[in-house]
């Protein structure tokens, strides 16, 4: 056994461990920066707003100790493995199992429900900073456009909490909690700049109409600055009015979902009216960020495929530097964990990554995105593959269904500051039009069904067919397209969560090959209400009683 295998099992076999770090006190700034230095200079003021961007990178959160530990991007890895989609090789190697498997190490006492956590909290509070940096009545119209991205930034961090942690009905558990409160529709308590230390000990979570409003609000502010300043961000490592639009459509189509579903604490407008809301903002971020969706060759490149921001598809997204601690480790990022090209990193060492067998099937063999994995023995796709290193693929012994979707960095596979160096889509525009296809649906499906073929024929496969006419039908067909489309991307969990769709793992020739994860669920999952970490009610004492049910535990696999 080499170094690095026994660098990965030691690690592996570190065990869940209980954590009383505050996380409120995390929440306070502790960086040094006052208010009056950042109000008189604008280096400072611009740094801070940087920093959000390269918060999402930061590795490690808690400690080294734990692998999961690398940023956002192991946030977006294991909201995938929650699902169906994304398969990983049973290995010891696996540090995402505790997500995979639903066990109880999702409950609160453990450091992955930390993580997360913390993660977000200090998220926010660079978010917050920068909000504060930057006053409301400014009229530097490039400062303007900041306060804008630095508004975007909390609110889709919100956003992400929210859908998280609100509490849906599900067939497994009660949403009755052990201090018998109801917590149907509760989401995460709210930070902003303006909270107070004092505050923050005694703040209740917001229902999911709060929430809703208090998202909208800081989006909407952003729209209004973005507009007034006629200026753009520098970079799309900050979010832009594009992407502002894009948070709208997907904050839109969360609340038609809840209000959809009957549940209590509504935000006030009818499913319909939030539906076309969704619609109408994915079509001005479509119109604004001036995107246009992946190519053939764009998707399939063995250099640049899925790691780089210029491609006109990427409206956000997260970028990586060869100076970047998660870099410099060769281990905690996101090609070490996404890319099986590799000649090193945690995919290449056991835990592949591919895509389910169930969902392959169903893409056409016309389809270029099936290309992205490899087809099994006697397929007609069957060596159309285009590796990075064939002779690297022969010896890691790739088998079917291997995903050869993120390539590492200009498709080097050895040097770990060239292929770590990569950018992660966070917003590609593709997103938007299946978004204004669903909600569309909703509404009209002859209308949604048509949106939707002609995105499909237009930019996938020309010769694409679908018939369905009622709602459901035309909403399964966008959902199974938006599946597709954003596989390993972090976000169909949400779409799994607000649909209250099925989990269906153990299945005659699948692929998943852990028994402890073979779930078939009757409608969502109790494990994707996620629990808040009990340092969180310790230093917060209007959570302690009303967080949510544990998760871990409350389901079985099928035998």
């Amino acid at each position: 056994m080499n170094k690095k295998y026994k660098a990965l099992l030691a690690a592996a076999l570190v065990s869940p461990m209980l954590l009383t770090t505050s996380c409120i006190d995390e929440v306070e700034p502790t960086n040094g920066v006052i208010q009056e230095q950042l109000e008189s200079n604008a280096k400072a003021t611009e740094a801070i707003v940087w920093g959000m961007s390269s918060h999402l990178n930061q590795c490690p959160t808690i400690t080294e100790d734990q692998a999961y530990d690398w940023g956002y991007g192991s946030i977006m890895h294991s909201r995938d493995v929650m699902g169906e989609d994304l398969v990983v090789s049973y290995s010891g190697y696996d540090w995402y199992q505790r997500w995979s498997t639903a066990n109880r190490a999702l409950n609160e006492e453990y450091m992955s429900c930390q993580f997360s956590w913390l993660f977000f909290s200090e998220q926010v509070l660079m978010a917050n900073n920068a909000i504060k940096a930057i006053a409301a009545d400014v009229t530097d119209t490039d400062l303007m456009a900041l306060r804008g991205a630095a508004l975007g930034f909390r609110a889709a961090t919100y956003l992400d909490m929210a859908r998280s942690y609100e509490f849906l009905p599900n067939n497994y558990q009660s949403s009755v909690n052990r201090y018998n409160h109801d917590v149907t529709g509760y989401t995460v308590p709210i930070v902003t700049e303006k909270t107070t230390e004092e505050q923050s000990r005694n703040n209740p979570r917001v229902t999911h109409d709060v929430m809703v409003k208090f998202i909208i609000g800081d989006l909407e502010e952003a729209v209004n600055l973005f507009t007034k300043s006629k200026k753009t961000v520098p970079a799309k490592t900050l979010p832009s009015l594009g992407v502002i639009y894009g948070l709208l459509a997907r904050t839109y189509l969360w609340d038609a979902s809840y209000t959809e579903e009957n549940l209590p604490y509504q935000s006030g407008i009818s499913a319909m009216e939030a539906y076309q809301k969704a619609a109408d903002y994915a079509q001005l971020a479509i119109e604004k960020s001036g995107a246009t969706p992946l190519t053939r060759d764009e998707w399939l490149s063995t250099t640049n495929g899925f790691n780089d921001l210029s491609v006109s598809s990427w409206m956000w997204g997260m970028q990586y530097s060869n100076e970047d601690r998660a870099v410099t480790s060769g281990l905690l990022n996101w090609t070490s964990w996404m890319s099986n090209e590799t000649s090193f990193g945690y995919a290449s060492a056991g835990p592949f990554l591919q895509i389910s067998a169930s969902l392959y099937d169903q893409i056409s063999d016309r389809d270029f995105r099936k290309l992205s994995y490899v087809a099994p023995e006697g397929s007609p796709l069957s060596g159309q593959e285009k590796y990075v290193s064939a002779d690297l693929a022969e010896k890691l012994e790739f088998g079917p269904y291997y995903s050869l979707k993120f390539r590492p960095g200009s498709g080097n596979i050895d040097d770990n500051l060239i292929a770590c160096s990569v950018g992660v889509p966070l917003m590609r525009v593709e997103e938007m039009y299946l978004i204004k296809a669903e909600a569309i649906a909703h509404i009209n499906p002859t209308e949604g069904a048509t949106i939707l073929r002609d995105f499909m024929q237009k930019y996938r496969n020309s010769s694409y067919r679908f018939t369905g006419a009622t709602t459901d039908d035309v909403v399964a067909e966008v959902i199974l397209q938006k599946r597709i489309e954003l596989w390993g991307e972090g976000q169909i969990f949400f779409d799994y969560k607000r649909l209250n769709l099925d989990i269906t793992r153990s299945y005659r020739g699948t692929n998943f090959d852990n028994a402890a994860a073979l779930y078939n669920t009757t409608g969502r999952p109790a494990w994707m209400n996620y629990v808040i970490v009990r340092t969180e009610g310790n230093n917060n004492k209007a959570v302690t009683e009303w967080n949510n049910p544990p998760c871990g535990d409350v389901m079985t696999p099928v035998k």
